[in-house]
């Protein structure tokens, strides 16, 4: 659902994934990883960034859609 959600917003901001990354100050390989689901538990300061970034609550980003 997280990946999903990060994914699903990203693409409506028009960032590609390297701009992402950039923009919310993690790593690239992070990014990757969250959206692929291979790290389905990223820390709460990664998912702060990414929400931050993106304009939306933490809730938000991590509800089931």
């Amino acid at each position: 659902m997280l990946a999903e959600n990060i994914k699903k917003l990203r693409k409506q901001h028009k960032l590609s994934q390297e701009q992402l990354a950039h923009k919310a100050g993690i790593t690239y390989s992070t990014l990757i990883k969250i959206e692929s689901g291979t790290n389905s538990n990223p820390t709460i300061k990664t998912i702060k960034k990414l929400a931050e970034t993106l304009r939306i609550s933490i809730d938000k980003l991590t509800e089931e859609i």
